[in-house]
């Protein structure tokens, strides 16, 4: 037996065909209308037919909500970056049949995206998210697509080297607000990515041991994790607990928003600030990540213990964060210098005595 439902202000129907439920949107806010389509979906079903789909009718509204919904139900980590592109997605995609999204009109897309000043990097994450949204509408039953496009990712430029020298990351975390401090010097020390900080509660926190535990399942990696936390990071959670007690502040949250009660969600505009107002250009949260990963490697940290504190899963990837700047070559070049000026001496001395020594030839 079908069903009539609402999805914000369309009606939807649904029914069942050979033991799998289909959804279909009747396209109109009467529901009148959807029931007459039920009942005609039904009776074609009765009559051995498989019910039509006309994908000219079905826009890019109707599929896009299935990206979110899948990483909802998954719990990815990385939904506040798929809403961002899909919003993206939205503002030109909306309202066009899914017909109508071709090679041709994603190109179009590519080359407006472009002309806003994107970098490739940028553009193939929200072709990604395109995608993924087109292939789950092709997945539905009946498919609410009859053909995936091919998508052309763009060629990105090498990959960003960016780091923060330590007076750089002390002039940029006293430009933000007090709620962002902790955030980064968290960042700094260990490694981990935002998404990662900005969702810590206190029962991950050992206040005793003061450590910090990521269970399996909450990374991005789905590999459980587990810190020891340093003098300087054990203060800015004692002020975290001490601010939060002086507020009265209701939140899980280690690090809660600026009012306190919530999680952070968007701080672009105090980051963007903060490097303005000390005429540093601008960086990358991430850097902090890469920064960290190089900052243990300098203090002899040995490099699987580095990737278990910041929670790289391969190799390769650490090996791309490690990445030597103008000082690290500078550095290379004094040591060397430094081991030729104390071998050389030697080396040339011994060669020396071995001329003293040798007997000239005989002229027989």
């Amino acid at each position: 037996m079908g069903s009539i439902y609402k999805r914000g202000k369309t009606y939807w129907i649904k029914y069942h065909h050979k033991g799998k439920p289909i959804r279909e949107s009747s396209e109109s806010d009467k529901k009148m209308l959807a029931s007459e389509l039920l009942k005609r979906r039904e009776g074609e079903i009765a009559q051995g037919k498989l019910p039509s789909v006309h994908f000219e009718l079905i826009k890019f509204d109707d599929i896009v909500r299935f990206i979110i919904y899948d990483y909802e139900i998954n719990n990815k980590k990385s939904l506040s970056d798929v809403k961002r592109n899909t919003n993206y997605l939205k503002n030109y995609f909306t309202g066009k049949s899914v017909n109508d999204i071709n090679s041709l009109e994603i190109e179009r897309y590519i080359e407006k995206r472009l002309n806003d000043g994107l970098s490739n990097a940028s553009i193939n994450r929200e072709l990604a998210s395109l995608k993924r949204i087109l292939n789950l509408a092709y997945q539905q039953t009946p498919p609410m697509i009859d053909r995936i496009p091919k998508i052309k990712m763009l060629k990105e430029r090498n990959i960003r080297v960016g780091f923060f020298e330590q007076d750089e990351f002390l002039k940029i975390r006293d430009a933000l607000p007090d709620y962002l401090k902790g955030v980064v010097t968290f960042a700094y020390k260990t490694g981990w990515r935002f998404g990662e900080i900005i969702s810590l509660i206190w029962s991950q926190i050992d206040k005793i041991k003061w450590t910090v535990r990521l269970e399996a399942g909450t990374t991005k990696n789905d590999e459980s994790r587990i810190i020891y936390l340093d003098n300087e990071l054990v203060e800015v959670f004692k002020k975290q607990m001490d601010l939060q007690k002086k507020t009265n502040a209701i939140s899980p949250f280690v690090f809660p928003n600026n009012k306190g009660d919530g999680k952070i969600d968007n701080f672009r505009k105090a980051w963007d600030t903060a490097f303005k107002k000390k005429g540093i250009p601008r960086k990358l949260f991430h850097d902090l990540r890469r920064t960290a990963v190089r900052n243990m490697i300098r203090a002899g940290v040995p490099e699987v213990v580095a990737m278990k504190i910041s929670g790289h899963k391969t190799r390769s990837v650490f090996d791309r964060y490690n990445i030597v700047n103008e000082a690290d070559l500078k550095l290379a070049a004094e040591r060397q210098e430094k081991y030729l000026s104390e071998s050389l001496g030697t080396n040339l001395g011994t060669i020396v005595n071995l001329n003293k020594n040798r007997k000239s030839p005989r002229n027989d």
